[in-house]
């Protein structure tokens, strides 16, 4: 199990995407600020610089233009973009971290050691064990390659390392499901907008938000919905998901509070 209290409010590249609470996205501030709300929980984003160190940034360039991976963890120090050990470092143990990998072209041609894949299989070898983790990619190689290398598998607890795979809206939820239960993963990371959560639907209608997480738990995975709004968390929390990645903390706590909910 990855998640303990459900649902389980995880702060979107900390307190939020872009700047949120005069916080920018993906920095130490932003996910202190986070813990500071109340989550036991942030997500965050991992891309590999030039040197081999983890970079924690969504985009593919920093703010002056360079690709994250054309420039060395110093050079992006200096634009203040942090390292994920930084960041791994400067929260607290009983906080769960969301890792969502970012890969580039260059992970087809590098040697292996200096592919991300590897880089991160590093990490985790130094990280496995301090701190609840999941593991989420776009590119479903990322969670195979750990998979292989001994991380993730069905069942793990507490201070395990689970496996996701993400999907966006271009990939409905039950297609995202379906993959994650067929690479043998620990967990579907879906975009709100495939889960239907704007029809106010009750009950195991096929196609409805209940319907696939019910299946995603016959199947041995956890469910975690990317970026619902306050409504939207309602109703995923309704329908059993295990984990909503939010931008607003604050309003999606009052919503689920509202609503009758404990949020974790």
């Amino acid at each position: 199990m990855i998640f303990d209290v459900k649902p389980t409010v995880v702060g979107h590249r900390g307190f939020g995407s872009g700047t949120s609470g005069g916080y920018r996205e993906n920095s130490l501030e932003s996910f202190l600020a986070a813990l500071a709300s109340g989550v036991t929980w942030v997500e965050l984003d991992v891309r590999r610089s030039s040197d081999g160190e983890l970079m924690v940034w969504h985009d593919p360039r920093s703010p002056s233009g360079w690709p994250i991976v054309t420039q060395t963890a110093a050079q992006l120090a200096a634009e203040g973009i942090v390292t994920l050990a930084d960041v791994l470092a400067a929260l607290p143990a009983v906080v769960g971290v969301n890792m969502d990998v970012k890969t580039v072209i260059e992970d087809a041609t590098d040697a292996d050691h200096r592919r991300t894949h590897a880089l991160l299989a590093d990490a985790l070898r130094r990280h496995r064990g301090t701190r609840p983790l999941l593991v989420s990619s776009f590119d479903p190689s990322v969670p195979v390659h750990l998979a292989g290398a001994g991380y993730g598998g069905r069942g793990s607890h507490g201070h395990e390392v689970g496996l996701g795979l993400i999907t966006s809206e271009s990939l409905a939820a039950d297609q995202c499901v379906a993959a994650a239960a067929n690479l043998g993963l620990d967990a579907a990371c879906v975009y709100t907008a495939t889960l239907q959560l704007d029809r106010d639907e009750t009950g195991q209608v096929r196609g409805s938000a209940a319907h696939t997480i019910d299946l995603a738990h016959q199947a041995g995975l956890e469910v975690m919905t990317w970026t619902p709004t306050p409504v939207q968390a309602v109703r995923a929390a309704t329908a059993g998901v295990d984990a909503v990645c939010v931008d607003d903390i604050p309003a999606v706590q009052d919503a689920l509070v509202g609503a009758g909910v404990r949020p974790g």
